[in-house]
Order: structure tokens, then C-alpha cells, then sequence
């Protein structure tokens, strides 16, 4: 079989393709054909050498997948081959808080991910796929979808009439406009193209700003909700967008942080918390258990996830530029 690994060097023209035999799961465990692997901004930062953990030479990359049982090992009880699957980023953590987890460990470092043409991976951290998904479609789901669903319904107990402000049209922001949908709350959206807003609005959003012709968008949400203000915010900005979030956001509600496309640093004000009495809370996607439930939820509301475009598995270079360059509206995915 066919995997890709980190080379000696960081970055996308410095990973190498190696050729080694087909593993065997042993007790326990299943043997996947993988299908498909989708992108996070955090595979970008693990193979260029700029995650918060640096891994070394030799790791196979991408922290999700989806694909086909093709054996298992004794003991595997939950899966058939033929089954489609979808391997679960947090690897040992099956639900529950994460404290509870001491052992967990996620795909695409430290733990070898799934650019690969088969993985063995233990049948606990695998869910069966939606049947209406097609492999490119369920690859998405383990990481952004699992992201939006924690921080919306698992910690987010996100109830029909509340509102929910999504910043941008990545993977995370657009799986959070579904949920929001599906659970009859209302979606704002922010991003800085027209073309993008036009999209998010035939997903179902109800209200789009443009936050580069209106820079004091956190008074647009207001006006949006008739001084309201919003109950929930996926914060992907960072600090760029953290003080407006707190501006826009309803008293009691909640902020949670998903990412850092603005930066690393900046200064949070904590009177700004105080006075909203707002909680805020980090989301890094989530146990298998939040997978499973996505995967019923959009079983029973036949939700497709939203697929920008879709590469030749080799073509890893081309799809991870294309993930750079913020021209995207979903999930991008590489077929193998």
C-alpha cells in the first residue's frame, strides 16, 4: 500500500510517498480501506512545521477520513466489511470530558492520520457513516462537524429561536449553520465576500454581513436581532475578533473558541466577560460519542455536508494551497 509521511524538511513539496506491506488489525481492531481524507487548516500547520506540537519525520498526516471495512480482527463485534466508516479524531476519547480521557490522542499527529491507503484503528474509534453519504461527504465529519456539534449541542444546548453568530464559510462555520438550522435557530453569518454571503443564504442563513464593508459588524448583529444580540458565536478569529464577539453577544451567552485565523496574540478586556456574563469556553472537536450523534442527526434530517471541491488523492499539494488560499465555501477533500 501506498501512504503519505512527513519528510525530513516541513512543508507540502517535502512530503514523501512510501510503499510498505498491508497491515493486519489484530485483537480489537478493524482494517480500513480509506476513501477519502478531508482538510483542517491544523493538517496545513502540522506538515509546515507551525502546529503548537512539531512532529518529526515519518508521520502520515490529515486528521480526517472516511472509507470501507475490508477485514477485522477478533473481538470486533460492531463492523462487517463492506461497512463505510468514519475514523474518529480523538482516538480513546469515547465520551465524556476529556479529563476524563488520559490516554486520548488525535489523527495527524501525534497518532498517524489518514493519508494512507488502508489504517488499522481500534473498533471503539470508529462510527458508521451516514448511508446517504457518498466517502468525500463522510470524510468531512470528524473534525468540523464534530466542532460545530459539540459546541452547539453537546456543551451548547442550543434550543429552536435561539441565535447563532458563524464568522466566515470554512468547514466548522458552514456545519454550524446546518445544526443551527436543523435545531430551528437563526444563523448570521460573517465573511468578507458577497459571493460567499449569497451561498451561506441558500444554506438556509438568515441574516449575512460583510464584515469588510461594515468593520463594526458586532452593531450589525445587534440590528440584526433587534438589540438582542446573539446566544451563541463560534469564535474562529481570534484575537483580530474576540472584542467585537463579546459586542454582539446576548447577555448569558456563550463563546466558543475554535480557532486563530487572525493570530495567536492579542488582549482580551475581562470586564467585557463580566458585563455580558458571558461564557466562554475552547472547543478542540470532540469525543466519538459527538460523532455518533452528528452522524444519526444528519442521517435523520438527510443533511449533506458542504463540499467546496474535491482533488485526486496525489494532488494533496493543489487542495492544501487551494485550503490556504481562503477561497473556499465548506470542506475541501482529497479521494484516494
Amino acid at each position: 500500500m501506498k501512504q503519505i509521511r512527513l519528510g525530513s524538511s516541513f512543508g507540502t513539496d517535502n512530503l514523501e510517498t512510501h510503499t510498505c506491506a498491508t497491515p493486519t488489525p489484530g485483537h480489537g481492531e478493524v482494517l480500513i480501506r480509506v476513501r477519502a481524507a478531508s482538510l483542517n487548516y491544523r493538517d496545513w500547520e502540522v506538515i509546515n512545521g507551525q502546529y503548537h506540537t512539531v512532529y518529526g519525520p515519518g508521520l502520515i498526516p490529515l486528521s480526517d477520513g472516511a472509507g470501507e471495512v475490508v477485514d477485522t480482527g477478533p473481538g470486533v463485534s460492531a463492523f462487517r466489511v463492506g461497512d463505510p466508516v468514519i475514523a474518529s479524531f480523538w482516538q480513546g476519547w469515547h465520551s465524556g470530558p476529556l479529563a476524563d480521557s488520559l490516554r486520548a490522542e488525535t489523527l495527524g499527529g501525534p497518532l498517524d492520520g489518514m493519508l494512507s491507503e488502508y489504517r488499522v484503528l481500534p473498533q471503539q474509534g470508529l462510527v458508521k457513516a451516514p448511508s446517504h453519504l457518498d466517502f468525500a461527504q463522510a470524510a468531512t465529519l470528524p473534525c468540523a462537524g464534530v466542532t460545530a456539534w459539540q459546541a452547539l449541542v453537546t456543551e451548547g444546548s442550543i434550543r429552536a429561536g435561539d441565535r447563532v453568530l458563524v464568522q466566515g464559510t470554512g468547514g466548522v462555520s458552514m456545519f454550524a449553520l446546518q445544526i443551527a438550522r436543523m435545531h430551528g435557530a437563526q444563523a448570521i453569518v460573517l465573511s468578507s465576500s458577497d459571493a460567499k454571503l449569497a451561498l451561506a443564504r441558500h444554506h438556509g442563513a438568515t441574516a449575512t454581513i460583510n464584515y469588510r464593508s461594515t468593520p463594526d459588524w458586532a452593531d450589525a448583529v445587534i440590528a440584526a436581532t433587534d438589540g438582542h444580540g446573539v446566544d451563541h458565536i463560534l469564535e474562529v478569529g481570534g484575537p483580530g475578533t474576540f472584542a467585537q464577539s463579546l459586542s454582539a453577544l446576548a447577555v448569558g451567552g456563550q463563546i466558543n473558541v475554535i480557532g486563530y485565523l487572525g493570530g495567536k496574540q492579542g488582549q482580551i478586556n475581562p470586564l467585557q466577560i463580566l458585563q455580558a456574563h458571558a461564557r466562554v469556553r475552547g472547543i478542540a472537536a470532540g469525543p466519538t460519542s459527538t460523532l455518533e450523534h452528528l452522524c444519526n442527526a444528519i442521517e435523520h434530517n438527510a443533511v449533506t455536508p458542504v463540499i467546496d471541491r474535491e482533488f485526486d488523492g496525489m494532488a494533496y499539494t493543489q487542495a492544501l494551497n487551494h485550503l490556504t488560499s481562503a477561497q473556499h465555501v465548506g470542506k475541501i477533500v482529497l479521494n484516494l
